[in-house]
């Protein structure tokens, strides 16, 4: 997006010093708010317990993304400097001899008083008085405060993203640790079962029997160490999100943020209320309401640039001081513009029209990406609790209640080996799939908040 559109041609020179001074005012208010904002954060360092405040404490403060995002809104304050500055008046001085020409006290000296030598000097307001009186000055200010809002309002939406994403990551932290210790339990009974199956072979179980109680013993080795895995994974992104930039640690995370419970506001949900507030608040839709000031303020300055830049002059000159000098002192005032002939910016014009009409829809196709966010966060949240809700209802005490049962009747020698087997496996699935289900249900909390921009799980 171009901010200010070029000056006319015949006012070049003085156009090129004007936006040269303009981009050295921005350098330098990028450089200072490099020296005092943008320094090299400091390492992450993680905590050994680290919980989910702490988490998004680090990445407010930490997080890569939100310190790229602060430096766009560092830019766009250098813009705004710039958009406002005044161009410096711009003085020109000279000097000069003149020859074959007889001075005074000479033989043939015209006057008394004359000089070979001329003197000269001249002052250019550099349009700034036209640029204010104008309106282009006023334009361009308005441009660049909609491009800070937008930038502004951009942190936000990274907050307001990564932040979700940060959450959903440490709940995948804090699954697999759950699926971890599960697992090891898992894997210290079907170790006290092979112990109890080779000293019923051969007389009480089969070869097959054996083989098959040996198989699932190390399936639950497997599982041991893919559940590991998964939870080296989750905490190397969890991480990641949270600016560590070094080796990532070991680090405990707090179990109780995933045990279901449903927050007060989503007891009861409406969708006119839920879409309410996601218009009231989404800082994505502010941002693209932003954009559309700016590109409509773009325009306008497009077509205040029809009129041409005009600069003030004064010039004194100076050849001797006499009445019959070859110039005697004089001062002139007078201006310099540019006849728009042949071009009146239509180029410029024409591409902030299509920049306005590509934000208004822009606009408008962001209204309905909030609605189908909504929709969207609200069908997976209804869905993921459902779940939950019959897991913790019926299903994980009915497959305990199968399994235990079963195992009784196995070792009293009533139940078959295959029976039991069943219902073990039956039993670590049911489990597997509930951390899953509690894992995807505040997914679909956090997605939720996303949507509405609100905060829910507190």
């Amino acid at each position: 997006m171009v901010i200010g559109s070029l000056r006319p041609l015949a006012t070049r020179t003085s156009a090129c010093l004007c936006y040269s001074s303009r981009a050295a005012l921005v350098v330098l208010l990028l450089w200072q708010a490099r020296q005092v904002h943008a320094a090299p954060p400091f390492p992450v360092e993680l905590p050994a317990q680290l919980s989910l405040e702490q988490a998004l404490d680090l990445f407010r403060t930490r997080g890569l993304d939100l310190l790229i995002a602060d430096a766009a809104v560092f830019g766009a304050q250098g813009e705004l400097r710039a958009a406002g500055a005044i161009p410096n008046p711009q003085l020109s001085t000279g000097f000069g001899r003149v020859f074959n020409y007889s001075v005074a006290g000479t033989p043939g000296a015209p006057c008394v008083g004359c000089s070979i030598y001329q003197l000269g000097g001249g002052l250019s307001d550099q349009a700034a008085l036209e640029d204010s009186l104008s309106g282009k000055r006023a334009l361009r200010l308005r441009v660049a405060r909609a491009a800070l809002e937008a930038a502004r309002l951009g942190r936000a939406d990274a907050e307001r993203t990564v932040g979700f994403q940060v959450k959903s990551q440490y709940v995948q932290v804090v699954a697999p640790r759950w699926a971890l210790d599960f697992t090891r339990e898992v894997q210290i009974s079907l170790e006290k079962t092979v112990d109890l199956s080779r000293l019923r072979y051969p007389k009480v179980i089969t070869e097959g029997d054996l083989a098959r109680v040996e198989v699932q013993k190390l399936e639950a080795d497997q599982n041991v160490d893919q559940a590991a895995q998964n939870l080296r994974a989750a905490q190397v992104g969890l991480a990641f999100l949270l600016g560590v930039r070094g080796p990532v640690p070991d680090f405990e995370v707090d179990r109780d943020v995933v045990r279901f419970r449903v927050p007060s506001p989503l007891r009861t949900v409406n969708v006119d209320t839920l879409l309410t507030d996601a218009m009231n608040h989404r800082p994505d839709l502010k941002q693209a309401a932003s954009a559309e000031e700016r590109a409509a303020a773009a325009l306008a300055l497009a077509e205040r640039q029809r009129i041409p830049d005009v600069s003030v002059d004064t010039q004194y000159v100076q050849t001797g001081t006499g009445q019959n000098a070859v110039q005697p002192p004089t001062l002139t005032f007078g201006f310099t513009m540019t006849l728009p002939v042949f071009y009146q910016q239509q180029g410029e014009i024409l591409r902030a029209e299509a920049d306005r009409e590509t934000q208004a829809l822009e606009r408008t196709q962001m209204v309905a990406k909030v609605v189908s966010d909504v929709e969207i966060a609200l069908a997976s949240f209804m869905t993921a609790k459902s779940l939950v809700e019959r897991m913790e209802s019926t299903l994980l005490e009915r497959a305990k209640r199968a399994r235990d049962v079963t195992e009784i009747q196995y070792k009293a020698g009533s139940a078959t080996l295959i029976d039991f087997l069943d219902a073990e496996r039956t039993f670590i699935q049911t489990n597997t799939e509930y951390f899953g289900d509690l894992a995807n249900y505040w997914a679909a909390v956090f997605q939720m908040e996303e949507a509405l921009n609100v905060e829910l799980s507190s």
